[in-house]
């Protein structure tokens, strides 16, 4: 009786060592931003309004992290109407067939401290490529609620040409009003899901 107790104890022990936190994104205290250079002199900046994310991971370090996220191409959000309507037209991002970008990781490294290294397939107008994304963790905390929050800060830049996104007009001098590089800049808090 004594060795099935034990034997329950360690497989019970083992268990929890084992088991999947999973995390759900916080959109309230989250933002999803980009900016692109304009004309060559300046830079557009944009966000989107409408994503989810999770988060899965058994290891405190999360090295072992899975992260799915996924951005409702519709929500973008430039501060000019007339743009957002052509962004998502059919010669930019044709959201009417792309509806979603979508981003699925295959390794969160840790660097060294709180950085690491992201990396995962992104989905973009119904192209995959791999990107990669520098990651700061700030660590987590409890909201006045009790929720036990994860905080996190990542920075990127992608090829819009890559994902076929190669809409651009000419300016006077016959350069391009639309830069190839699109710098991609995500402050996502994450919620412990209970």
């Amino acid at each position: 009786m004594k060795s099935t107790l034990i034997a329950l104890s360690i497989l019970a022990s083992s268990l929890s060592l084992s088991a999947q936190t999973k995390w759900i994104i916080d959109p309230v205290h989250s933002s999803v931003n980009f900016n692109i250079e304009h004309l060559v002199i300046s830079e557009v900046e944009g966000k989107f309004n409408k994503y989810n994310g999770t988060i899965s991971t058994a290891k405190p370090d999360l090295t072992d992290a899975v992260i799915d996220f996924a951005i409702d191409v519709n929500s973008i959000d430039t501060d000019n109407e007339m743009r957002d309507k052509h962004l998502v037209a059919p010669d930019f991002f044709d959201a009417a067939k792309y509806p979603k970008m979508t981003f699925k990781s295959t390794s969160f490294k840790k660097v060294s401290g709180n950085k690491y290294i992201l990396t995962g397939n992104l989905t973009i107008h119904g192209i995959t490529k791999p990107a990669k994304f520098d990651v700061t963790y700030g660590g987590t905390a409890k909201d006045g609620y009790g929720n036990v929050k994860a905080g996190f800060k990542a920075k990127g830049i992608i090829n819009r040409f890559d994902y076929g996104l190669q809409y651009n007009s000419l300016t006077e001098a016959g350069g391009a009003t639309l830069g190839k590089e699109v710098e991609i800049d995500l402050k996502l808090q994450f919620a412990q899901a209970k």
